[in-house]
Protein backbone atom coordinates (compact mmCIF):
# COMPACT_ATOMS: atom_id res chain seq x y z
CA UNK A 1 0.00 0.00 0.00
CA UNK A 2 1.81 3.53 -0.73
CA UNK A 3 1.00 6.19 1.75
CA UNK A 4 0.46 9.88 0.56
CA UNK A 5 2.47 12.61 1.40
CA UNK A 6 -0.36 13.66 3.80
CA UNK A 7 -1.55 10.82 5.32
CA UNK A 8 2.58 10.29 6.56
CA UNK A 9 2.28 14.21 8.18
CA UNK A 10 -0.65 13.55 9.74
CA UNK A 11 0.66 10.72 11.34
CA UNK A 12 3.70 12.04 12.52
CA UNK A 13 1.61 15.08 13.41
CA UNK A 14 -0.31 12.61 15.92
CA UNK A 15 2.19 11.05 17.49
CA UNK A 16 3.18 11.81 20.83
CA UNK A 17 7.30 11.29 20.30
CA UNK A 18 7.27 14.08 17.46
CA UNK A 19 8.41 17.61 19.02
CA UNK A 20 6.18 20.59 17.32
CA UNK A 21 9.32 22.49 16.25
CA UNK A 22 9.36 19.36 13.22
CA UNK A 23 6.37 21.24 12.15
CA UNK A 24 4.87 24.97 12.05
CA UNK A 25 6.29 27.26 14.91
CA UNK A 26 3.33 27.88 17.40
CA UNK A 27 1.74 30.41 16.62
CA UNK A 28 1.26 30.58 12.90
CA UNK A 29 -2.03 32.33 13.03
CA UNK A 30 -3.97 34.75 15.42
CA UNK A 31 -4.94 33.75 18.34
CA UNK A 32 -8.46 34.56 19.96
CA UNK A 33 -8.91 35.85 23.68
CA UNK A 34 -12.21 35.76 24.64
CA UNK A 35 -12.94 38.31 27.21
CA UNK A 36 -16.64 36.43 28.88
CA UNK A 37 -17.61 39.75 30.01
CA UNK A 38 -19.12 43.38 28.09
CA UNK A 39 -16.69 45.56 26.60
CA UNK A 40 -15.52 48.64 28.88
CA UNK A 41 -15.27 46.80 32.37
CA UNK A 42 -12.11 45.90 34.06
CA UNK A 43 -11.23 42.23 32.72
CA UNK A 44 -11.96 43.83 29.31
CA UNK A 45 -9.85 46.39 29.72
CA UNK A 46 -7.02 44.36 31.22
CA UNK A 47 -7.58 41.69 28.26
CA UNK A 48 -7.25 44.02 25.66
CA UNK A 49 -3.79 45.59 27.25
CA UNK A 50 -2.20 42.59 27.76
CA UNK A 51 -3.28 41.12 24.01
CA UNK A 52 -1.47 43.95 22.44
CA UNK A 53 1.30 43.50 24.98
CA UNK A 54 1.66 39.78 24.66
CA UNK A 55 1.88 40.30 20.62
CA UNK A 56 5.40 40.94 19.65
CA UNK A 57 6.52 37.87 21.59
CA UNK A 58 4.37 35.71 19.49
CA UNK A 59 5.66 35.29 16.04
CA UNK A 60 4.17 38.85 15.08
CA UNK A 61 0.57 37.30 15.01
CA UNK A 62 -2.23 39.08 16.92
CA UNK A 63 -4.13 38.42 19.81
CA UNK A 64 -7.90 39.02 18.76
CA UNK A 65 -10.14 40.19 22.04
CA UNK A 66 -13.63 38.99 21.63
CA UNK A 67 -16.37 39.55 24.34
CA UNK A 68 -18.75 36.90 25.36
CA UNK A 69 -21.04 37.59 27.81
CA UNK A 70 -23.51 36.21 29.44
CA UNK A 71 -24.40 34.01 32.76
CA UNK A 72 -21.76 36.35 34.92
CA UNK A 73 -19.24 34.96 32.50
CA UNK A 74 -19.53 31.75 32.47
CA UNK A 75 -20.66 31.55 29.41
CA UNK A 76 -18.10 32.92 27.64
CA UNK A 77 -15.78 30.73 30.17
CA UNK A 78 -17.72 27.40 29.12
CA UNK A 79 -16.81 28.27 25.51
CA UNK A 80 -13.19 28.30 25.78
CA UNK A 81 -13.42 25.39 28.23
CA UNK A 82 -14.81 23.49 25.02
CA UNK A 83 -12.61 25.14 22.60
CA UNK A 84 -9.57 22.67 20.90
CA UNK A 85 -6.74 22.59 23.36
CA UNK A 86 -4.36 23.90 20.44
CA UNK A 87 -3.68 27.42 21.95
CA UNK A 88 -5.35 29.41 20.05
CA UNK A 89 -8.43 29.94 22.06
CA UNK A 90 -7.66 31.38 25.69
CA UNK A 91 -10.01 33.15 28.40
CA UNK A 92 -9.69 36.30 30.35
CA UNK A 93 -10.09 34.49 33.69
CA UNK A 94 -11.29 36.39 36.91
CA UNK A 95 -13.31 35.53 39.83
CA UNK A 96 -16.73 35.46 38.75
CA UNK A 97 -16.50 32.66 36.11
CA UNK A 98 -13.09 30.70 37.82
CA UNK A 99 -13.66 31.00 41.90
CA UNK A 100 -17.00 32.40 42.53
CA UNK A 101 -19.73 30.78 39.51
CA UNK A 102 -19.03 27.21 40.85
CA UNK A 103 -20.68 28.36 44.30
CA UNK A 104 -24.20 30.10 43.17
CA UNK A 105 -24.64 28.73 39.49
CA UNK A 106 -26.01 25.41 39.57
CA UNK A 107 -25.37 24.63 36.13
CA UNK A 108 -21.93 25.15 34.93
CA UNK A 109 -21.14 23.64 31.56
CA UNK A 110 -17.53 23.60 32.79
CA UNK A 111 -15.17 22.52 35.73
CA UNK A 112 -13.27 25.68 36.56
CA UNK A 113 -10.59 23.41 38.75
CA UNK A 114 -10.09 20.45 35.79
CA UNK A 115 -11.42 22.15 32.61
CA UNK A 116 -8.47 24.69 32.50
CA UNK A 117 -4.57 25.27 32.56
CA UNK A 118 -3.35 28.97 33.58
CA UNK A 119 -1.08 30.70 31.67
CA UNK A 120 -0.19 33.68 34.25
CA UNK A 121 -2.14 36.57 36.68
CA UNK A 122 -1.64 39.49 35.15
CA UNK A 123 -3.86 41.98 37.36
CA UNK A 124 -4.92 42.71 40.65
CA UNK A 125 -7.82 45.03 41.83
CA UNK A 126 -7.36 45.24 45.72
CA UNK A 127 -10.82 45.16 47.40
CA UNK A 128 -11.26 48.31 49.95
CA UNK A 129 -13.89 48.90 52.37
CA UNK A 130 -15.03 52.03 52.35
CA UNK A 131 -17.27 54.23 54.50
CA UNK A 132 -19.81 57.35 53.69
CA UNK A 133 -18.80 60.32 55.37
CA UNK A 134 -21.54 60.77 57.75
CA UNK A 135 -20.33 57.36 59.69
CA UNK A 136 -18.03 58.24 62.75
CA UNK A 137 -15.60 55.20 62.17
CA UNK A 138 -12.18 56.23 60.87
CA UNK A 139 -10.37 52.68 61.50
CA UNK A 140 -11.38 48.90 61.18
CA UNK A 141 -11.76 48.84 65.16
CA UNK A 142 -13.75 51.71 64.99
CA UNK A 143 -15.89 49.95 62.51
CA UNK A 144 -15.97 46.99 64.15
CA UNK A 145 -17.39 48.53 67.33
CA UNK A 146 -20.12 51.10 66.20
CA UNK A 147 -21.38 47.81 64.11
CA UNK A 148 -22.18 45.88 67.49
CA UNK A 149 -23.94 49.25 68.81
CA UNK A 150 -26.27 50.68 65.40
CA UNK A 151 -27.17 48.98 61.82
CA UNK A 152 -24.49 49.69 59.40
CA UNK A 153 -25.09 48.54 55.68
CA UNK A 154 -22.34 47.44 53.35
CA UNK A 155 -23.25 47.55 49.89
CA UNK A 156 -21.44 45.06 47.23
CA UNK A 157 -21.92 44.64 43.45
CA UNK A 158 -23.91 41.70 44.25
CA UNK A 159 -24.89 38.20 46.18
CA UNK A 160 -22.20 35.87 46.02
CA UNK A 161 -20.03 38.45 44.27
CA UNK A 162 -16.27 38.72 44.83
CA UNK A 163 -17.52 41.71 46.65
CA UNK A 164 -19.92 39.40 48.61
CA UNK A 165 -17.38 37.03 49.60
CA UNK A 166 -14.68 39.27 51.08
CA UNK A 167 -17.37 40.99 53.12
CA UNK A 168 -18.27 37.81 54.49
CA UNK A 169 -13.90 37.05 54.94
CA UNK A 170 -13.96 40.63 56.50
CA UNK A 171 -17.10 39.82 59.17
CA UNK A 172 -15.66 36.47 60.00
CA UNK A 173 -12.56 37.99 60.56
CA UNK A 174 -13.64 40.88 62.90
CA UNK A 175 -16.50 39.96 63.99
CA UNK A 176 -18.51 42.79 62.45
CA UNK A 177 -22.05 42.89 62.67
CA UNK A 178 -22.96 43.85 58.77
CA UNK A 179 -25.84 44.12 57.00
CA UNK A 180 -25.21 42.84 53.10
CA UNK A 181 -26.52 45.24 50.47
CA UNK A 182 -26.40 43.96 47.15
CA UNK A 183 -26.40 45.70 43.71
CA UNK A 184 -26.30 44.66 40.27
CA UNK A 185 -23.12 45.58 39.29
CA UNK A 186 -19.80 47.59 41.02
CA UNK A 187 -21.01 51.09 39.15
CA UNK A 188 -24.83 50.56 39.64
CA UNK A 189 -23.80 50.74 44.02
CA UNK A 190 -22.03 53.48 44.15
CA UNK A 191 -24.93 56.69 43.73
CA UNK A 192 -26.60 55.48 47.06
CA UNK A 193 -22.93 54.89 48.80
CA UNK A 194 -22.49 58.78 47.98
CA UNK A 195 -25.57 59.93 48.71
CA UNK A 196 -25.30 57.61 52.36
CA UNK A 197 -28.10 55.76 51.45
CA UNK A 198 -25.88 52.83 52.31
CA UNK A 199 -23.26 53.24 54.86
CA UNK A 200 -20.68 51.63 52.70
CA UNK A 201 -19.50 49.48 50.44
CA UNK A 202 -16.95 46.26 49.68
CA UNK A 203 -15.53 47.21 46.09
CA UNK A 204 -12.18 48.09 44.30
CA UNK A 205 -9.91 50.53 45.00
CA UNK A 206 -10.44 51.45 40.98
CA UNK A 207 -14.14 51.97 41.82
CA UNK A 208 -13.82 53.63 45.43
CA UNK A 209 -10.65 55.87 44.17
CA UNK A 210 -11.90 58.65 42.06
CA UNK A 211 -14.75 59.65 44.88
CA UNK A 212 -12.32 59.76 47.56
CA UNK A 213 -10.11 62.06 45.77
CA UNK A 214 -13.11 64.00 45.63
CA UNK A 215 -13.46 63.61 49.47
CA UNK A 216 -17.21 62.06 49.20
CA UNK A 217 -15.99 58.86 50.98
CA UNK A 218 -13.95 57.75 53.37
CA UNK A 219 -11.90 54.64 52.65
CA UNK A 220 -10.64 52.66 55.64
CA UNK A 221 -8.69 49.85 54.98
CA UNK A 222 -7.51 48.27 51.65
CA UNK A 223 -6.93 44.50 51.48
CA UNK A 224 -3.64 44.52 49.90
CA UNK A 225 0.08 43.43 50.70
CA UNK A 226 0.96 46.95 50.31
CA UNK A 227 -0.81 50.50 50.52
CA UNK A 228 -2.17 52.00 47.18
CA UNK A 229 -0.26 53.89 45.51
CA UNK A 230 -2.30 56.14 44.63
CA UNK A 231 -3.59 56.58 47.91
CA UNK A 232 -0.48 56.17 50.12
CA UNK A 233 -2.37 57.32 53.30
CA UNK A 234 -4.73 54.54 53.35
CA UNK A 235 -3.72 51.80 55.49
CA UNK A 236 -4.20 47.91 54.66
CA UNK A 237 -6.18 45.75 56.09
CA UNK A 238 -3.44 43.63 57.93
CA UNK A 239 -2.36 47.11 59.28
CA UNK A 240 -5.25 47.81 60.81
CA UNK A 241 -4.98 44.55 62.69
CA UNK A 242 -6.99 42.00 60.06
CA UNK A 243 -4.06 38.92 60.13
CA UNK A 244 -3.19 38.14 56.39
CA UNK A 245 -6.54 39.62 55.40
CA UNK A 246 -5.69 39.99 51.22
CA UNK A 247 -8.61 40.14 48.63
CA UNK A 248 -9.35 41.63 45.06
CA UNK A 249 -10.81 40.97 41.70
CA UNK A 250 -7.86 39.43 39.61
CA UNK A 251 -6.90 38.44 36.06
CA UNK A 252 -5.09 36.33 34.32
CA UNK A 253 -4.87 33.98 31.00
CA UNK A 254 -5.99 30.77 31.38
CA UNK A 255 -6.12 27.79 27.64
CA UNK A 256 -8.05 24.99 28.02
CA UNK A 257 -7.14 21.55 29.59
CA UNK A 258 -4.72 19.76 27.43
CA UNK A 259 -3.20 22.32 25.88
CA UNK A 260 0.16 21.24 25.38
CA UNK A 261 3.05 22.50 27.87
CA UNK A 262 5.21 23.96 25.49
CA UNK A 263 2.68 26.11 24.14
CA UNK A 264 1.74 27.22 27.63
CA UNK A 265 5.40 28.15 27.86
CA UNK A 266 5.27 30.29 24.69
CA UNK A 267 2.06 32.01 26.00
CA UNK A 268 3.98 32.47 30.02
CA UNK A 269 7.20 33.96 28.40
CA UNK A 270 4.54 36.25 26.58
CA UNK A 271 3.26 37.50 29.28
CA UNK A 272 5.59 37.97 31.68
CA UNK A 273 7.39 39.93 29.15
CA UNK A 274 4.52 42.26 28.67
CA UNK A 275 3.52 42.64 31.99
CA UNK A 276 7.57 43.74 32.51
CA UNK A 277 6.53 46.99 30.31
CA UNK A 278 6.68 50.48 31.95
CA UNK A 279 3.35 51.96 29.71
CA UNK A 280 1.74 48.67 30.82
CA UNK A 281 2.44 48.84 34.08
CA UNK A 282 1.49 52.83 34.22
CA UNK A 283 -1.93 51.92 32.71
CA UNK A 284 -2.61 49.53 35.69
CA UNK A 285 -1.64 51.59 38.15
CA UNK A 286 -3.88 54.78 36.78
CA UNK A 287 -6.87 52.21 37.55
CA UNK A 288 -5.87 51.81 41.17
CA UNK A 289 -4.24 47.82 40.72
CA UNK A 290 -1.49 46.76 41.78
CA UNK A 291 1.32 45.09 39.81
CA UNK A 292 1.35 41.28 40.32
CA UNK A 293 3.91 39.56 42.23
CA UNK A 294 6.60 37.58 39.02
CA UNK A 295 6.09 34.45 40.76
CA UNK A 296 2.03 34.52 40.56
CA UNK A 297 2.98 35.72 36.74
CA UNK A 298 3.80 32.50 35.80
CA UNK A 299 1.26 29.17 34.77
CA UNK A 300 1.83 27.64 38.30
CA UNK A 301 2.08 31.26 40.28
CA UNK A 302 -1.12 31.88 38.83
CA UNK A 303 -2.56 27.91 38.85
CA UNK A 304 -2.00 27.30 42.77
CA UNK A 305 -3.64 31.27 43.10
CA UNK A 306 -7.08 29.77 41.30
CA UNK A 307 -6.70 26.96 43.89
CA UNK A 308 -6.52 29.20 47.02
CA UNK A 309 -9.23 31.61 45.86
CA UNK A 310 -11.56 28.77 45.22
CA UNK A 311 -11.25 27.15 48.47
CA UNK A 312 -11.83 30.77 49.84
CA UNK A 313 -15.16 31.53 48.16
CA UNK A 314 -16.04 28.21 48.99
CA UNK A 315 -15.51 28.85 52.96
CA UNK A 316 -16.98 32.07 52.62
CA UNK A 317 -20.20 30.68 50.73
CA UNK A 318 -20.68 28.27 53.10
CA UNK A 319 -20.87 30.88 56.25
CA UNK A 320 -22.94 32.41 54.08
CA UNK A 321 -25.41 30.01 53.79
CA UNK A 322 -25.09 30.28 49.78
CA UNK A 323 -26.36 27.72 47.31
CA UNK A 324 -26.13 27.32 43.84
CA UNK A 325 -29.56 27.90 41.82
Amino acid sequence: MTLSRRTVLAALAASPFMPRSAFAAYPDRPIRLIVPFAAGGNADLVGRLVAEGMAPSLNGQSVVVENRAGAGGSLGAGQVASAPPDGYTLLVGSNGPLTVNPFVQAKLSYDPLKDFVAVGLANLAPHTLVLHESIPAKTVAELVELSKKQLLTIATSGAGSAGHMTLIRFMAATGANITHVPYRGGNTLVPDMLAGTVSGGMTELSTALPHYKAGKIRIVAVASAQRPVLAPDVPTMIESGVKDFLAASYVGVVAPAKTPSDVIAVLEKALIKALAEKPLQNKFLATGAELVPEPLQTAKGFGDYIKKEYENTKQAALSAGLKPE
